[in-house]
């Protein structure tokens, strides 16, 4: 039986178009590179705030910012605008009579928007006029307000920007009470006087800023030196800058805990319980270095002195406000004060320094290796390594920072290595105060303190993502190999 051949099928023509399916085809990848230095990088921050201090300047240059005729000195407004943005406080004139109401209004704004931060402040601005924050200003603005989620990140910046009005605002209440209610500042004060001067104080308190428009004149002296036997505004301006120096997640986590301690997050434990040591250490040193000394407390009585010491405990942790003059102090009590002040407050808080999460960090560090521990604990709770190596890079450049300032001063003023670490702490950590160096320093001294308030505001840590850029991601590692320390 002979068989039928089958009809030929397809092949030849599938086979044709399976060899050109399968010819190779090309696909090129572009690897899209994050910014870090440009404008939609984490550096917008420090970006920023030098446009806001050369607007404020600008502003402060106006012959109506200034009560003498003229303009003012570009040196004197750039001084005073980035002292004001960076709160800080230090000053080449009086504050008070130098400025004119509208110069006031202006620091006034540089101060609120330098302690709040300038894109905490736009995002909110966004927020009310119910725009979209992007996804790449979330991310600059999570570098900004400290946090690590970006999921409600805008009712977190409403909540911030909300608690410190508030907090502002009952301050503002209390000292305008006091001003013009229950005890005038002066006989015949008017209730606006009353509650300017009310309102720039608390405000300037609350952001750690220093700042004082008190006419010297007629309460007695500047800052607070008027007000050494006033117990309600010396306490009313120490908590303003308690709660201004410990940040709104710890007052956040206190709130929502309802005040239960071994709820607490550890950050919030660790940032109450240096609040609570180290401004005692201050009122301990204070008290004992400066009781009998005429010159600063030896003329009050005993409750006077403890309120005064408490309050100036309190003020070297980046306030800088004063009730007694530190060119009058002793040499051991602006050491103990240089150390607070180097110390500063907490993060994301409007406090400046090395902050005080840094320092606990650093001291568990060193008491953990001591005692023989791998790792480092606290409250039953294990900080990561990662959190140990940013605080002594934090801690490391500050110092070399501070000691590259204090160099040039010291080379270019020609002063004490003492007075000049006093000087420069001060500025380097936001606080504002003087022993007289920064008044009578040259241009050139002054523009290192400039740069000193500058960077030590934007803190160590922002200078690092500047000069480092992107994460370098390391694809193979080296043999180990122990090198001798000690």
């Amino acid at each position: 039986m002979q068989q039928t051949p089958l009809p030929k099928t397809g092949d030849a023509v599938v086979r044709v178009l399976r060899e050109a399916t399968l010819a190779p085809v090309l696909i090129r990848l572009t690897q899209r590179r994050a910014s870090y230095r440009g404008p939609t990088s984490p550096m917008m921050i420090v970006y920023s705030y030098v446009v806001l201090a050369t607007v404020g300047s600008g502003l402060l240059m106006l012959p109506w910012a200034n009560t003498l005729p003229g303009f003012s000195p570009f040196k004197t407004a750039i001084f005073t605008a980035i002292s004001a943005i960076t709160v800080t406080g230090l000053t080449v004139v009086d504050t008070a009579t130098y400025w004119s109401d509208f110069g006031h209004g202006v620091i006034f704004g540089l101060i609120l928007i330098g302690g709040l931060g300038f894109l905490t402040g736009a995002a909110f601005l966004l927020i009310l006029l119910g725009q979209r924050i992007g996804l790449q200003n979330l991310l600059v603005l999570r570098e900004g307000v400290g946090v690590r989620q970006i999921g409600g990140l805008d009712a977190w910046v409403r909540n911030v920007v909300l608690a410190a009005v508030g907090i502002q605002a009952i301050g503002t209440t209390l000292l305008f009470l006091k001003f013009y209610v229950w005890q005038p500042l002066w006989d015949g004060i008017a209730w606006t006087e009353a509650l300017w001067l009310a309102a720039f104080h608390a405000v300037s308190a609350f952001n750690n800023a220093g700042f004082d428009i008190m006419p010297a004149d007629r309460v007695g002296g500047v800052s607070l030196t008027g007000f050494k036997g006033d117990y309600a505004v010396l306490s009313a301006m120490g908590v303003l800058v308690v709660f201004g120096g410990i940040s709104y997640a710890v007052l956040h986590d206190v709130v929502k805990t309802r005040g239960t301690f071994w709820r607490f997050r550890l950050e919030t434990k660790l940032v109450l319980i240096a609040t609570a040591i180290l401004p005692a250490i201050g009122m301990v040193t204070f008290l004992g270095f400066e009781y009998t000394r005429p010159q600063t407390l030896g003329n009050l009585n005993v409750l006077q002195k403890v309120a005064n010491a408490s309050v100036h405990s309190v003020m070297t942790r980046t306030a800088g406000f004063n009730s007694v003059d530190y060119s009058e102090t002793s040499r051991l009590t602006n050491l103990v004060a240089s150390l607070l002040m180097f110390i500063g407050g907490a993060s994301t808080s409007t406090a400046g320094g090395i902050k005080v999460g840094t320092a606990v960090v650093i001291n568990l560090g060193i008491w953990q290796n001591l005692t023989g521990r791998r790792h480092i604990r606290a409250f039953k709770r294990e900080i990561p390594d990662d959190v140990i190596r940013r605080a002594m890079v934090v801690v490391l450049i500050s110092i070399g920072l501070v000691a590259l300032f204090v160099f040039l001063i010291v080379a270019v003023e020609g002063r004490s290595l003492y007075d000049v670490l006093f000087e420069v702490l001060s500025a380097f950590s936001t606080v504002g105060l003087s022993t007289g160096i920064t008044g009578a320093a040259t241009e050139t001294g002054r523009a290192i303190l400039m740069a000193a308030m500058f960077i030590g505001r934007f803190g160590p840590l922002a200078l690092a993502l500047w000069m480092i850029g992107p994460p370098v991601v390391e694809r193979y590692r080296y043999l180990e190999e122990e090198v001798r320390i000690g």
